[in-house]
């Protein structure tokens, strides 16, 4: 059973919240936005459960340097919520050690009890992320010149 039209503007605005705010100590507050069963894909991972879920997030402090959301919009219809959003981080090997952005979409879709069972990240790896890289970057690039040729 999902979430009543109602209830999901809370949810919505806790999500948000819990987004914005990210950092490894409020990795522990997980539960009470995610479904202890929830799926989460992004274009490197597809995982279900708080576990799996919470290894990625807490990777992504160990990988990068000061990374944090800015969600810019979102729409909500039922259960059904899409978020657009800017991620910006600091990567010492990736655009000598300036900050970088990535934009992107999610789909979330929230349970009866208003915590996500659905959470379906959207962004172009290749654009946000292949490109900026040295070596793979070029070869990136090449290869959508040829295709747009």
């Amino acid at each position: 059973m999902t979430a009543s039209t109602d209830s999901c503007t809370e949810h919505v605005a806790r999500v948000i919240a819990f987004f914005e705010t990210l950092t490894p100590q409020t990795l522990a507050q997980l539960a009470q936005v995610y479904a202890a069963d929830a799926r989460f894909k992004d274009p490197f991972n597809d995982v279900r459960g708080l576990p799996a879920i919470h290894g990625i997030l807490a990777h992504m402090f160990v990988a990068l340097r000061q990374p944090r959301f800015v969600i810019t919009r979102h729409v909500t219809q039922g259960a059904d919520c899409f978020l657009t959003w800017d991620f910006y981080f600091f990567m010492d090997r990736l655009g000598g050690g300036t900050e970088q952005k990535i934009a992107g979409a999610t789909h979330l879709v929230f349970n009866a009890e208003g915590r996500i069972e659905l959470h379906r990240d959207y962004w172009d790896a290749a654009e946000e992320l292949y490109e900026k890289l040295p070596v793979v970057g070029s070869l990136m690039r090449w290869l959508k010149r040829r295709a747009n040729s």
